[in-house]
């Protein structure tokens, strides 16, 4: 299994935000952009999650198991700045939703929704609408969005926002358990994740106008 990009480019506007950006990571491998605000971070995750067209380039996904390779939009949680869940509905009824909307993949089954909460320090609490709870509530929550059913590959754009100390801690542990099982993440962010041997891309910003991209 691995994910693969070469020579992607980008455009906001009429402006060029990254050029001939290229990586390859295997099963098991994290890569954490960094880089000042506006620099591209979330351009690149939103390219590879498939809800922006590159300029330029490709990005595939190729599980090893015989198949055709696929765009990771068909492997992938994406989990943005906001946490896509409903504020008027439960906790439980939005990971409910979430676990049949991706379903399993690969006959690999995600957490329960209670055993989701666990993992995330907020057992208990799965019966208060979404909207009750604090920002760095509702963001755990967000994340156990990605335990209640598998995907081999995580894009995540600034996990740890709204977290504390110990909250930061506890993601990294959860990254790390899917990178032990053979789990692919792929995240921006301005704070140290944590995580040991992630691989490290610095996003300079725009590439300019007149650069030729297709030269």
């Amino acid at each position: 299994m691995h994910l693969t990009a070469e020579n992607l480019a980008a455009r906001r506007g009429e402006d060029l935000i990254f050029v001939n950006i290229s990586f390859h990571l295997a099963a098991g491998e994290a890569l954490i952009l960094t880089g000042r605000n506006g620099s591209g971070k979330s351009t690149l995750l939103r390219v590879v999650a498939g809800l922006l067209r590159p300029e330029k380039g490709a990005v595939i996904f190729h599980d090893g198991g015989g198949r055709e390779d696929r765009h990771p939009s068909e492997v992938s949680h994406y989990l943005g700045h906001r946490n896509a869940m409903k504020n008027e509905l439960t906790v439980a009824e939005n990971l409910a939703f979430w676990c049949r909307f991706f379903g399993g993949m690969g006959g690999s089954a995600g957490l329960s929704v209670e055993d989701a909460a666990d993992a995330v320090g907020l057992s208990g609490i799965t019966h208060l609408p979404f909207g009750y709870l604090s920002a760095g509530q509702q963001r755990r929550f967000a994340f156990a969005k990605l335990l209640v059913a598998h995907r081999p590959l995580w894009i995540l754009d600034e996990p740890t926002a709204a977290l504390d100390a110990s909250a930061d801690r506890l993601l990294a542990e959860l990254i790390e358990a899917h990178l032990a099982k053979g789990g692919i993440v792929l995240a921006a962010t301005h704070q140290p994740l944590g995580l040991e041997k992630a691989q490290e891309l610095k996003m300079t910003g725009f590439a300019g106008v007149d650069q030729g991209v297709w030269g």
